[in-house]
């Protein structure tokens, strides 16, 4: 029998993949490694390399189909095996992790969830062909399931649309939006022209068009951070710790250390710094390095640091992790930031790249303003933001005087870490940055 390779877990709390780009076909012989697809995630596109060595038997994702973790999205003959005639890409329904006999399916974190028993529906047809849902079983990802929670909808009266008739969030809105006009006793406005439901509101005079410029479709990387941060929202109870930080030290430490960095081909920014100063404070305060698994109702301590950088790229912001920080000098940090905002700018990244993160830093760089209030990234419970770093008066001594200022926000999850803790451990961080040479030693710095 073929290898069946099947969408791997990308990342925490991610449930599902877009498919961008498919680099084999069906036929090509492949080596173990090579690079089979792109797929699109929560925060970045990654390439899934071939477990095995063979020949493609046969492509069970089409393009821009978005597919569950753990669904078949290619088999791959092994030595030895026949292939069947190439032909188009053929979609195959989410295949189970378990058993189709067991009732139960498996979460990111390796965990059983219970499947919910619903009569057999039809779902429309919807891009390629799939196999239908096995009955008794509803399809859908767990981000799915919190919304439809959240809106009081039965997910057992919901027709899927999406591959094997899964359950998505559109259906969930719309199955939503028809229970409230039902309970009104109105009917859901009727589809204009083209496929496009009317506006609410008056309508518009007789030859006029639409103040509307055009609309862009939400899809893609940036319909996947909407749903990643409404879900974080919805999940964690944010509130933000903001305080000031003279950096006039740092910008000093840096300023004498730019030449020696340029040399070994680095890029020394203020973020080195940030991640240097958070080490131990995350270690003294280690509930901010931690995860709350709310179906145990545990708090979950990490034991490692890895820290991940949100990175702005054309697509959208993607947060690369740089994995024990802590055993990483100052400019041997400052090359992995650079080395990870390169990959994830060029699509580069590896799907180790992007997981285990226990804590993340967020910086608007020389556009910062002010403050900002960061959203968690989930299942962390922190998030730390960095702003812009310029001159301001201060008061030193008594005495008004130029300082390089600038605020840290801290977001943070009230359900683990209280707002004393909070404020706590970013004095602490603010301490350590006001005062880099009582810590940054010649070997820290590398």
């Amino acid at each position: 029998m073929p290898y069946d390779v099947k969408l791997p877990d990308i990342g925490e709390g991610i449930a599902e993949g877009e498919i961008v780009r498919w680099l084999v076909k069906a036929g090509e012989t492949v080596r173990e490694d090579q690079p089979l697809v792109e797929v699109m995630t929560d925060k970045a596109t990654v390439e899934i390399p071939s477990p095995r060595a063979g020949v493609i038997a046969a492509i069970a994702a089409a393009e821009g189909q978005v597919v569950p973790v753990g669904s078949v999205i290619v088999s791959i003959a092994l030595a030895g095996e026949a292939v069947a005639a190439a032909g188009a890409p053929v979609a195959r329904g989410p295949a189970s992790p378990l058993a189709e006999s067991d009732t139960t399916r498996w979460n990111n974190e390796g965990g059983a969830i219970p499947t919910i028993a619903a009569p057999a529906q039809t779902a429309p047809a919807r891009g390629p062909t799939t196999a239908a849902t096995p009955a008794g079983r509803v399809q859908a990802a767990p981000a799915v399931r919190q919304l439809a929670k959240q809106l009081g909808v039965a997910l057992e009266s919901v027709a899927g649309s999406g591959p094997g008739g899964a359950i998505t969030a559109d259906d969930v809105r719309a199955a939503a939006g028809g229970a409230a006009h039902a309970a009104t006793g109105a009917a859901p406005p009727a589809a204009a022209p083209g496929g496009r439901a009317p506006t609410s509101g008056a309508p518009a005079a007789p030859g006029v068009e639409s103040a509307e410029a055009g609309r862009i479709p939400l899809r893609g990387l940036r319909r996947r951070i909407a749903e990643h941060m409404r879900h974080s929202l919805d999940t964690a109870a944010h509130f933000t710790f903001v305080a000031e930080c003279d950096m006039t030290a740092v910008v000093e430490h840096r300023n004498r250390l730019k030449a020696k960095a340029e040399s070994a081909g680095v890029k020394l920014t203020y973020l080195p710094y940030i991640v240097k100063a958070l080490i131990e404070p995350l270690r003294q305060f280690p509930f901010l390095n931690a995860s709350l698994d709310e179906a145990r109702g545990e708090i979950v301590l990490k034991r490692d640091l890895h820290l991940g950088i949100a990175t702005a790229t054309a697509e959208g912001l993607t947060v690369p992790v740089v994995h024990h920080a802590d055993r990483l000098t100052l400019l041997a940090l400052a090359g992995e930031i650079q080395r990870l905002a390169d990959a994830a700018r060029a699509h580069r990244l590896k799907l180790e790249e992007l997981q285990g993160g226990t804590f993340t830093i967020t910086s608007t760089g020389a556009k910062g303003g002010v403050l900002a209030t960061p959203i968690i990234h989930h299942p962390q419970v922190a998030i730390l933001g960095v702003h812009e770093v310029k001159k301001k008066p201060a008061v030193v001594d008594g005495a008004i005087v130029a300082r390089d200022l600038g605020n840290l926000s801290l977001a943070l999850d009230h359900r683990v870490v209280d707002g004393a803790v909070g404020a706590d451990f970013l004095y602490a961080v603010i301490e350590r940055l006001e005062h880099p040479e009582r810590w940054l030693t010649e070997k820290e710095v590398g």
